[in-house]
């Protein structure tokens, strides 16, 4: 047995916590405290992000802290929300780690997931409402609906940075609960569409509303987790955009057949009940969402979710991996001069233009999927099944990318893998013509749009190279 094995044997307590059992002679001679565990390498092997350690082993990593003067300069201000637990002498084991990150991820990660699911329900239905003659019900033209689809991401890329803005200021917990009930709204309000200028302010609305979601829920997620655990765990987040668009497939296919159901279109059931379903999320999601590690407390939870040794772990491991981010309080708003420090990072905009061009290629295929194969003969019921597979393929190759991205430790190839897969096929659609046959066509419209999904990644590295909350606030967009 190793001398670390039986250091830490000796330290951990019957609860689990360590310290109360180290004899003098185990102590750091220069700082008097239990040394910190060697420094460790990502396993290239293991899709979360985790190492092959002893899981007994001292899980506290290296950091400015460990250094007397450089303590001083990155100690976490008075104001920061998490100052009560953060210890520079805090020591535990990868075991306790490990529970703790499993324990967050049931707690935070998977109702991130559910909200995004919602989010995506609320999007991608008018895809839905295609096959069942939307249109022509409205009496709108495709130009029309183009137009429709610009305003929506129009307004929703404008409203990014405002949303951040107000989420910073009044806490993420708060704001995104109050984004999805806003907008959840105007969802299912949308039975009620009479026309072309209805229409086109319902997409803007809609847009508007669900444009900071995405952002302010990365912003959120890195209060919980380091650098190296956000990519994979993205991704994940965006798998539950693509389940929300092969459920949405088989619901739709139901709620579709409710037309003629008091004189009214399957497409605007449709609306009304997923729009509902959104509204009962956002409600309930002011309950699912703690402000930070240490405050998830309430009334109706007295207990909170985490001990507070629970509590000491996680903020200490995220200010060891990244001590910039304690240095705001999470309901703190930026100043109009911080934000101009933020956006005049020069080193982050190729990022950005990267961020807002790559998915040009694969944009329109995949927004007119449904009405492609309705206008090959294809009905209602078998536009939305065979929509299908090409979210599978998307998906998979989702998770796919991400792990490669983080095999590789590159970030630009994987964006670029996105580019090498649509090429070819782009060019063999561009020769399609009258003759092709209608399942040629959708087999490689189906590739396309089944393309690798590269934005979480994108996403992860902005959040990465931020080094600040300010940045990271902007950056997040």
């Amino acid at each position: 047995m190793s001398r670390e094995v039986k250091l830490l044997k000796e330290m951990v307590s019957d609860d689990g916590s360590l310290g109360d059992k180290v004899s003098d002679k185990d102590l750091s001679p220069d700082t008097g405290k239990v040394p910190v565990g060697a420094p460790v390498e990502k396993s290239r092997g293991n899709l979360w992000g985790r190492w092959s350690v002893n899981l007994d082993s001292v899980a506290t990593q290296p950091s400015v802290f460990d250094d007397t003067v450089t303590l001083e300069a990155y100690r976490p201000p008075p104001q920061y929300e998490n100052t009560h637990r953060f210890d520079p002498g805090a020591r535990w084991t990868w075991r306790e780690e490990r529970r703790v990150v499993r324990k967050v991820d049931l707690r935070i990660m998977i109702w991130a997931a559910v909200m995004f699911f919602s989010l995506d329900l609320d999007r991608a239905n008018i895809s839905q409402a295609n096959t069942d003659n939307f249109l022509d019900d409205l009496n709108l033209t495709t130009n029309d609906f183009n137009l429709g689809n610009s305003l929506f991401r129009i307004c929703f890329l404008i409203a990014e940075l405002p949303s951040q803005l107000i989420s910073k200021r009044v806490g993420p917990d708060v704001w995104i609960p109050t984004q999805i009930t806003l907008w959840s709204v105007v969802a299912f309000s949308q039975f009620w569409l009479s026309g072309r200028g209805t229409f086109l302010a319902f997409r803007c609305l809609v847009g508007f509303l669900q444009g900071g979601f995405i952002p302010d829920v990365v912003l959120y997620l890195s209060y919980f987790y380091t650098k190296s655990e956000l990519p994979i765990r993205l991704a994940f987040f965006w798998v539950s955009n693509y389940l929300a668009d092969i459920i949405s497939a088989f619901l739709a296919t139901g709620i579709l057949k409710m037309r003629g159901i008091g004189g009214r279109s399957g497409w605007r059931y449709l609306f009304l009940l997923e729009g509902l379903f959104t509204l009962s999320v956002g409600l309930i999601s002011f309950a699912m969402m703690p402000a930070g590690p240490t405050q998830t407390k309430a009334w109706f939870r007295p207990k909170g979710w985490f001990t507070e040794r629970e509590e000491v772990i996680m903020v200490n491991r995220i200010l060891r991996d990244d001590p910039s981010k304690s240095d705001m309080h999470n309901r703190e708003g930026l100043s109009p001069k911080m934000i101009w420090q933020a956006l005049k990072d020069w080193r982050l905009w190729p990022v950005y233009l990267l961020g807002l061009v790559h998915m040009m290629p694969v944009g329109p295929p995949q927004t007119y999927l449904t009405l492609s194969l309705r206008n090959l003969g294809f009905s209602t019921t078998e536009a939305n099944f065979l929509s299908i597979p090409s979210t599978v393929i998307g998906m998979s190759m989702l998770v796919f990318t991400a792990y490669l991205s983080e095999i590789i430790n590159s970030r630009v190839v994987a964006t670029v893998v996105l580019q090498l897969w649509a090429l070819p096929l782009l060019v063999a659609l561009y020769t399609f013509d009258s003759k092709t046959s209608q399942w040629v066509y959708y087999a490689v419209v189906t590739l396309i749009t089944g393309f690798p999904y590269v934005h979480p990644i994108q996403v992860a590295w902005v959040s990465r190279n931020s080094h600040s909350v300010r940045t990271r606030t902007v950056s997040a967009r």
